[in-house]
């Protein structure tokens, strides 16, 4: 049998990491016999399939209110925001994760199901203007948080993962790692450094979010406070996202991926959030912290210019100190 290549392998990683955590969050899951849970699954999804339409209109004009203004500010050129398209791409995504949890026995299928056409939506913008994800994050977080609003505690549990891997696949460039590790041979420094934090990833990311809340114990987003179970998950899915922009840099050798993508969207989006910037230089300084720990000195010696560069940018330089 011929070995996989590094861009099959690391998918393949990947992919048994977020198997491994979707059986983890199914078995924290209240109990229930699997037949029950199949059945509350499928009517939960049948009756979001009935209200997406008018949940997609909702989403957008919250889209549009949150970033009043950015277009502008960012010189962004008008006719590349197309409301339409943006929202039709999300409920096409959403209709068809909610159609497969109708007929799906599990959601062990939904990443490989989902994954490409996700992939593509996000070729599609960044390719017309990377800060257009902005926008289309925007539309894909409103939209999965107003069908969420629709269902009970326990419908939220069995429903939960499936808008967790939409949301993860969006924000993360996974297909870009995935594409430059192609270039690589197994035994590359720059590969090796992605294999080895990739399945500590997860857990990278629920300790950071737990230590910047024991920091910061009074401070409130626009959605909460940092210990709130909605602003948690959001917060270990962004430690998440900026590990991956990180592996790109360190894959591709460059930082085109977080000046043209991460660092405008961030821009975009924090402040909206009232995400300061002294969470996010904490966040980092703790991502390097912990990133130390896992990799032997050769191989964070590859991984510390990106994060370096990534820190300077968010630098005291550039945004205030203070926070509340």
């Amino acid at each position: 049998m011929l070995n996989p290549s590094p861009e099959s392998s690391l998918a393949q990683q990947w992919a048994k990491k977020y198997l491994r955590n979707l059986q983890e969050r199914d078995s924290a899951s209240p109990q229930a016999s699997s037949s029950t849970r199949k059945g509350i699954r499928e009517r939960a999804a049948d009756r979001l399939l009935d209200s997406l339409r008018e949940i997609s209109i909702r989403a957008w004009a919250q889209t549009e209110i949150l970033l009043a203004g950015e277009a502008k500010r960012h010189q962004i050129q008008r006719n590349l925001i197309n409301p339409w398209e943006i929202s039709q791409d999300a409920f096409q995504i959403y209709e068809k994760a909610l159609e497969i949890c109708m007929q799906s026995s599990g959601l062990s299928s939904i990443p490989a199901m989902l994954a490409p056409d996700i992939a593509k939506v996000r070729r599609k913008y960044t390719a017309k203007d990377p800060r257009l994800m902005a926008y289309v994050s925007m539309q894909f977080h409103f939209t999965g948080f107003l069908l969420q609003g629709q269902l009970s505690p326990f419908e939220q549990t069995l429903l939960g993962n499936c808008f967790k891997i939409i949301d993860d696949h969006l924000y993360m460039p996974l297909h870009r790692a995935y594409a430059a590790a192609g270039g690589y041979s197994p035994d590359a420094l720059p590969l090796r450094v992605v294999q080895k934090l990739l399945p500590y990833s997860g857990e990278m990311a629920v300790q950071i979010v737990e230590r910047v809340a024991e920091i910061y114990p009074r401070y409130k987003t626009y959605s909460g406070s940092l210990t709130s179970s909605l602003v948690r998950v959001s917060s270990q899915r962004d430690v998440e996202m900026f590990q991956i922009y990180l592996w790109v840099c360190v894959l591709e050798r460059d930082l085109s991926s977080i000046q043209e993508e991460l660092f405008p969207l961030c821009l975009m989006i924090y402040p909206k959030l009232k995400v300061h910037w002294e969470l996010v230089r904490q966040m980092l300084h703790l991502l390097t912290k912990v990133a130390s720990k896992q990799l032997e000195p050769e191989l964070f010696k590859v991984y510390v210019p990106y994060v370096s560069a990534l820190q300077d940018m968010f630098s005291p330089d550039n945004f205030p100190v203070l926070i509340d």
